[in-house]
């Protein structure tokens, strides 16, 4: 037998986490567009951690951060139950007590300079992988690390990086030994922002602000060294994978919020006479919109589930995040055409979802990158066809 319905547990979280969105950052959602059409952040820090420390109160803290930790520490389901109820507002909220999952790799010191600080959020990470010359070719980097004595001197630059500008250390992915490569010459390395990289802003289209970071010869100890000399590739490739599942995850929640704006704006929109929704194209839009959040759901939950089965994510999670972005992009787009010339206005916040919904087809993993590994995992054999109920 098949059960697809949810645990009274997980209904629960549902609930919750939906209330707490809709009592608490709905309401922000007006003065999130004003700051931002004023060319300010959408929400200030101290708001943020205000609001971080009201979830706390109830315990929502550390979604996936271990229970020693303090944390949840829930299921994949359940992190992406919670995160497509996030998916309901562009409010940029997320709850406290994470860090990112490599960071677990930490000794016993980097535990207490880097791990246990940014888990309570005093200190702010980001993961430096992405170069100017290497794009999605993780393999391609050129950001050197050269020992030298009971130092390491780290020059290059990475781009892209989210978190760049508000980061206090990075997680920085350099090569250690260029004939090894991928295959055991990368070494990820701890290095704070004091030690020397600076970091430049980089203006989008949407509200997202990445940074290019550069290091000019910056000297980081060897104690400094997350995890083992060579692990590089690895942990970058368990720190990419993590998150696939849940871009997806949040989409399905701004669908559901669009795709609900649609029916209220085609049930009371009068042209001619009659409601708009009246018209067969209209409809249509409304039908696909429904159909595709619908399978969308089940490849991203489906993705989850396999996580948490301990099966390896990686084709299920890439499955899950081509349909499910390309989805709410193809949502947001028809949402918009629906609303016609007041979609097109930052009045409505259509537009504003619409230019975020696209950057989720291009970080931490393009269409394209995500096709190649559909396609290949088919190709070698390592997937077969339909494999999903075998």
């Amino acid at each position: 037998m098949v059960d697809f319905s949810l645990s009274e547990e997980q209904r629960a979280i549902r609930e919750t986490t939906r209330e707490f969105v809709r009592r608490e950052l709905m309401p922000l959602e007006n003065e999130v567009l004003k700051r931002e059409r004023e060319g300010l952040p959408g929400i200030e820090p101290e708001v943020v951690k205000a609001l971080r420390l009201k979830a706390k109160s109830f315990g929502f803290w550390g979604l996936s951060t271990p229970e020693e930790y303090g944390g949840m520490d829930l299921s994949a389901v359940d992190q992406a139950l919670i995160t497509s109820e996030l998916g309901r507002t562009f409010v940029p909220f997320s709850f406290g007590g994470e860090a990112d999952n490599i960071l677990f790799e930490c000794n016993e010191e980097q535990r207490k300079e880097y791990l246990l600080p940014t888990i309570s959020g005093e200190r702010k990470s980001c993961f430096a992988i992405t170069e100017p010359g290497a794009g999605s070719d993780t393999r391609a980097i050129r950001t050197t690390a050269r020992r030298d004595g009971d130092e390491w001197v780290i020059r290059g630059e990475k781009t892209f990086i989210t978190g760049g500008n508000e980061a206090d250390f990075a997680i920085v992915i350099a090569v250690t030994d260029a004939e090894l490569g991928s295959k055991g010459g990368f070494t990820a390395f701890l290095v704070d922002r004091d030690r020397g990289w600076t970091s430049d802003p980089i203006v989008t289209m949407g509200q997202a602000v990445p940074a290019t970071l550069s290091f000019d010869d910056v000297r980081v100890p060897h104690d400094h060294v997350l995890g083992e000399i060579g692990q590089g590739y690895e942990l970058a490739m368990r720190w990419i994978m993590k998150g696939r599942f849940i871009i997806p995850a949040r989409g399905l929640g701004a669908c559901e919020r669009l795709l609900q704006l649609a029916i209220e704006h085609a049930t009371t929109r009068e042209t001619f006479g009659n409601p708009i929704g009246d018209n067969q194209a209209i409809q249509w839009m409304i039908a696909d919109s429904e159909v595709e959040l619908e399978a969308a759901r089940w490849l991203v939950f489906y993705a989850a589930w396999s996580v948490d089965q301990g099966r390896p994510p990686q084709h299920d999670s890439a499955i899950a995040k081509l349909y499910g972005t390309n989805t709410v992009n193809r949502v947001a787009d028809r949402v918009l055409q629906i609303h016609g010339g007041m979609g097109y206005t930052k009045e409505l916040p259509i537009e504003r979802w619409f230019r975020e919904v696209r950057l989720w087809r291009i970080f931490e993993g393009t269409d394209e990158m995500q096709r190649l590994i559909i396609s290949r995992d088919l190709l070698r054999g390592y997937r077969k066809p339909g494999a999903h109920f075998n």
